[in-house]
This record gives structure tokens, C-alpha cells and sequence, in this order.
């Protein structure tokens, strides 16, 4: 993996950097935190600035985030609701208005989430979504997800250059991190679904 990160940096220096977290923003096939403590160490070898890698990673992120950011924009809340006639949708028993309140309150509080979401691993690529969603303003979106990107890219950037050779033992330590985001998203969605089935049963019951 190292060779061909090298060979990516060496052929398009700081636009490759913008590129690869562009694609694993949408599509993570390399984790960020790969790009970008690796890059980080290459400004010890190279004549690559922390500055330039930082400025133009954050470029990087917030081009995928604008792809998902219209996507959300166009799974819309009418089209939630149109899955929720679904059979699935209504086995699942959600409520309109329980979504309906969910949207409203990222429209509201969004630009926290978008920032604090940008500097979670697994979440960050996600949060764009909902906030297309939302149809969260543009502009707002646009400050909130630079200056989450540049303090997550800030971060590991650093880190990269400063363990210089160790940089993997960085990727290892987030890399765990991630893992126990994973598992607790699992955790809370199967939950969700077996709190929202028995809210279900028990309004049958009551009937």
C-alpha cells in the first residue's frame, strides 16, 4: 500500500491528496486516517508542507461531501415517506411524525452535528446525508464541513509527521477506534428496531 501511495504522491502531489479523500469520503476504499498520517510523514521526506497537505485534503473532503450532501438532498423526506408505505416500512413500524421531527431537528442543530460528525470516524463520509436531507443550507454546510475536515485533517496530518516512521501505529489506534464506532452503531440501530417493533406490538395489544 505504501508503494502505491507514493506512487500517487510522486505522480500528482497535493491534487492526488485532494483525489484519494475525495473518493474514500463517497467510497472509502483507503481510510482517511491512511491518507492522511502517511501523507504526513511524506512532508519529512519530501518537499510537501503539513500547510498544502491540510489545505488540500480538506478540498478533498469537502468535494465528497458535497456528492452525499446531494444525495441526501435528493432522497428527500416525501421519498422516507413513500418507503414507509411499504410493507417493510410499515412492519418496521415507523412513524412520519417521529422522521418528520428527526429532520426538523438537524435542520436546526445541524451545523453542530456536520462539525462534530466530521471528526468521527465511519460517521464523518455519513453525516453529509443527512444533512442533504435536512436541505441544510448550502453555505452553512459548507463552513461547518471545512472546518470539521480541517481540524480532523489537522490532526492526523500532524501526527503522521510527527511519528514520522511510526505513522502506522496512529492508523492502528483509530483503526480500533473505528471498530467500536461500528460495533455501537450496530448496537443502536438493532435497538431502534426492537424498540420501535415493540411499540408496535404493544399498540396492537392496547387495541
Amino acid at each position: 500500500m505504501e508503494a502505491w501511495l507514493i506512487d500517487i504522491l510522486n505522480q500528482f502531489g497535493y491534487l492526488g491528496i485532494s483525489a484519494l479523500i475525495a473518493i474514500e469520503n463517497i467510497f472509502p476504499p483507503i481510510p482517511s486516517e491512511v491518507i492522511l498520517t502517511f501523507s504526513g510523514f511524506m512532508t519529512t521526506k519530501t518537499s510537501m508542507t503539513p500547510f498544502l497537505v491540510i489545505v488540500f485534503s480538506t478540498i478533498g473532503a469537502l468535494i465528497g461531501a458535497y456528492v452525499l450532501y446531494y444525495v441526501g438532498r435528493v432522497f428527500s423526506e416525501e421519498r422516507i415517506y413513500a418507503l414507509l408505505d411499504t410493507k417493510i416500512g410499515k412492519m418496521l413500524g415507523f412513524k412520519k411524525e417521529s422522521i418528520h421531527k428527526t429532520i426538523q431537528w438537524f435542520y436546526k442543530n445541524g451545523k453542530y452535528g456536520t462539525f462534530l460528525g466530521r471528526c468521527i470516524p465511519v460517521i464523518r463520509s455519513l453525516i453529509s446525508i443527512p444533512a442533504g436531507m435536512a436541505k441544510m443550507p448550502l453555505l452553512e454546510f459548507t463552513i461547518y464541513t471545512t472546518l470539521g475536515s480541517a481540524l480532523w485533517n489537522t490532526i492526523l496530518v500532524l501526527l503522521g509527521s510527527t511519528m514520522g516512521k511510526n505513522w502506522h501505529k496512529v492508523v492502528d489506534v483509530i483503526g480500533q477506534y473505528s471498530n467500536i464506532i461500528v460495533y455501537l452503531l450496530i448496537l443502536l440501530f438493532v435497538l431502534f428496531i426492537i424498540f420501535h417493533l415493540y411499540r408496535r406490538n404493544k399498540r396492537k395489544n392496547n387495541l
